[in-house]
């Protein structure tokens, strides 16, 4: 299989020495695996630092900068940083207000991130930590205990960043934060499986015709294996299995996230069929956000988010943002 690439080994600070080129606002250690804001720590600011493997991009380098992470820990190819990473990052953007670590609900990420706020904690870096959680699809999977962490995620930083910006406090960042993780919910499909740098191929079979419903951003089995579905079809599938746990009373967050190969084109039309489906359930849509944000490689396919929303919350997400992945506001 074709990639571009030099050597699957050096595909991580490949792309790392390749940030520091494209985003000089951005301090990249390439040999610490550390992406950090240029002006961190930033005086009077609690920071956000989070992480995970690499493959999900923009996740979550793409989203260091004002008003979102203040540090991001790029494990390898769909494996956790270790702790010295989080660390180094904690340590590197701490103005003395606090950090927040966001972690997704993966076994390794999960260990390393607790292993990670006990050291900072030893060198006198107060840490609180957000669990993100919200694929509905499984209960358990390969890698995780629990409900895996996917889109929600993006919804978390973004909004967490905007209220540590205002310079509010670490235990009400840590609250903000943990409010958007429980009240957001994701379920991804795939149309192909995605490939591996170290493999060179696909990760998983998954034959000509045929998608899989629930599928992580890991290339992790999902609920069922069905034909080809139309774009409708999937946006139904999807969005009911989103509303069966979430039941939003108030208007939502919407994004809908591409898995890395699949074209705007395809997305925006996916996203007429989801925006179609909550008319139908009479549930307002507040804002929404279409595009490649948490991907896996080159993985056809879609996943949704939905985020109970309330005027604060909407306001947070409003908020100003500059980063690589995501930017709007002056």
């Amino acid at each position: 299989m074709r990639m571009l690439i030099n050597v699957p080994e050096s595909v991580v600070p490949d792309a790392l020495r390749g940030m520091a080129a494209a985003h000089p606002e951005l301090a990249v250690d390439v040999d610490r695996r550390v992406v950090v804001r240029r002006d961190a720590p930033v005086a009077g600011k609690v920071a956000l630092v989070s992480g995970g493997g690499s493959g999900h991009e923009p996740l979550h380098g793409g989203f260091v900068g004002p008003g979102m992470l203040d540090a991001a820990c790029p494990g390898e190819i769909f494996t956790s940083p270790v702790p010295d990473q989080m660390v180094a990052a904690a340590a590197a953007v701490d103005s003395g207000e606090g950090v927040l670590f966001v972690v997704k609900n993966y076994t390794g990420d999960v260990l390393n991130f607790d292993m990670a706020a006990e050291l900072a904690e030893d060198e006198g870096v107060r840490i609180g930590k957000v669990l993100v959680e919200d694929d509905v699809a499984v209960t358990d999977s390969t890698h995780t205990a629990g409900r895996r962490g996917t889109g929600a995620t993006l919804f978390v930083e973004k909004i967490a960043g905007a209220l540590a910006a205002e310079g509010a406090p670490l235990e009400r960042v840590e609250a903000v934060a943990r409010q958007v993780a429980d009240s957001s919910r994701s379920f991804g499909v795939a149309l192909s499986p995605c490939s591996t740098p170290s493999k060179g191929g696909p990760m998983f079979e998954l034959p000509a015709g045929e998608l899989e419903l629930g599928i992580g951003i890991h290339g992790e089995p999902g609920r069922e294996r069905r034909p080809m579905m139309t774009s409708g079809e999937i946006a139904d599938f999807a969005v009911d299995a989103v509303l069966e746990d979430l039941r939003p009373e108030e208007p939502v967050l919407a994004l809908v996230n591409g898995m890395g190969a699949t074209p705007l084109l395809e997305l925006y039309g996916f996203c007429g069929e989801v925006h179609r489906i909550l008319a139908e359930r009479r549930i307002p849509v507040a804002r929404t956000l279409v595009g490649n944000y948490v991907t896996s490689l080159d993985m056809a396919g879609a996943s949704v988010t939905l985020c109970r929303a309330d005027e604060e919350l909407l306001r947070l997400w409003d908020a100003p943002v500059q980063t690589a992945g995501l930017r709007w506001g002056a």
